[in-house]
């Protein structure tokens, strides 16, 4: 009976253990979540709100509050969940320390007894006398054990009381901890709603500042997909042209719509496709502030607007730098607009669009992080954004899939 509770023991404090490890990882990954968030707010308040965007477009405005609070809700989303778990390995641990309060309680009691007995017995007359009653030289060496083995006993009950009553002390020291925390996160997510609360009133007198004047907001918009149109067809045309041309140097039809590879190009396609999700930013610090895809416009829920590449916000000065090695294809030169780099790897291709100065020209190979030019500041709403797109032959990818937690 006593090996089989022994047994309980061992697989209940296992499976406790187990699940503290599961939940010490659970809240790392919270913490990390929580702080990278943290730091996407402070991104977009020192890369989106410069200037406090008095200079900006109301449109500009609204995008990058309509960010930010979206960035805030996350935050105060994650922040619940560590408190939930918080809460759980609370009540845990009061479990715990009363389970374990019982079970010291219980072994200071048999220590007791034990002490009690070994008293009465404890005269080396007695023990003498009990080895020397033995009836034969066998029997006496086994009493002669059962002593020896008695005071190791009774030696590990008393070390079993003190390990107890360490163990006892942590778990108080750990809960106090726990609690404080919690204390502490509590009134994190009290002061980021509180800041949520503001940026909703904000964008609420932004919105107000709209439907007063919905057809400067609607030029607005126009204004801004005719440009991401214009772009976007000068990127597909010069990447026809690109592999039209590789494909006739080849002696290849110019007609299809995929690079012929050589062995080399190939083996830095493989490369490039290994390293899917895995691939550098194209700037050294910066923000997303526009994901790939579809999206709902920031007022009008109904408005939709298709983005083929990313848009990063970065730094007054910042340089966009090759996501990996590969060879310059062309260079964009959009009417009216800024200046861009195409780069080819095997069959794939990285566009980076809108730079004042570039540093690289049309042929040049180029390896992972070299700088390809200054991403242009736009004076009006202090904005430094970089456009980076992703292709294969001729079909766009989404670069979020490519690169590291973009």
């Amino acid at each position: 009976m006593q090996v089989f509770i022994k047994y309980c023991l061992v697989f209940f404090v296992s499976v406790y253990c187990f699940i503290g490890y599961g939940q010490t990882n659970e809240q790392r990954e919270l913490e990390e979540k929580k702080e990278q968030l943290q730091k996407e707010i402070e991104s977009i308040n020192r890369l989106l709100f410069a200037e406090k965007k008095q200079k900006g477009t109301v449109l500009d405005q609204m995008e990058v509050l309509d960010q930010k609070i979206n960035v805030r809700q996350q935050l105060i989303r994650v922040t619940n969940q560590q408190a939930n778990l918080l809460n759980r390995q609370i009540n845990a641990n009061i479990r715990n320390i009363g389970n374990l309060r019982d079970d010291l309680k219980t072994l200071k009691e048999e220590y007791a007894k034990m002490i009690q007995k070994s008293y009465q017995n404890s005269s080396k007359q007695s023990r003498i006398m009990f080895l020397l009653s033995s009836e034969d030289f066998f029997q006496a060496f086994k009493r002669l054990e059962y002593l020896k083995q008695y005071t190791q006993y009774r030696k590990k009950q008393g070390e079993e009381i003190v390990a107890k009553t360490e163990e006892l002390t942590q778990l108080n020291i750990n809960l106090a901890e726990q609690r404080k925390n919690k204390e502490s996160l509590l009134a994190q997510n009290t002061e980021a709603k509180n800041e949520l609360f503001k940026e909703i009133l904000d964008q609420k007198d932004l919105l107000k500042t709209i439907r007063q004047n919905e057809s400067k907001y609607a030029s607005e918009i126009k204004k801004k997909r005719q440009e991401a149109r214009r772009i976007d067809r000068q990127i597909d045309k010069l990447i026809k042209s690109a592999i039209a041309a590789s494909n006739k140097k080849a002696g290849k039809s110019t007609s299809s719509s995929k690079f012929v590879l050589t062995p080399e190009a190939t083996l830095i396609a493989n490369n490039f496709s290994a390293n899917k999700g895995k691939l550098i930013w194209p700037v050294a610090k910066g923000i997303k502030q526009q994901g790939f895809g579809i999206y709902k416009d920031a007022v009008y829920p109904g408005i939709k607007h298709q983005s083929n590449g990313v848009i990063i916000a970065t730094d007054v000065g910042a340089r966009a730098r090759a996501v990996f090695e590969g060879e310059v294809i062309a260079i964009l030169a959009v009417p009216g607009g800024n200046k861009g780099v195409q780069i080819k790897h095997g069959n794939y291709i990285s566009t980076y669009y809108n730079l004042s100065n570039l540093y690289v020209k049309k042929g040049d190979r180029v390896v992972i992080k070299e700088e390809l030019g200054e991403i242009y500041t736009n004076k009006y709403n202090g904005l430094t954004q970089l456009k980076f797109y992703l292709y294969k032959d001729a079909t766009r990818l989404n670069p979020e899939e490519w690169i590291f937690r973009l």
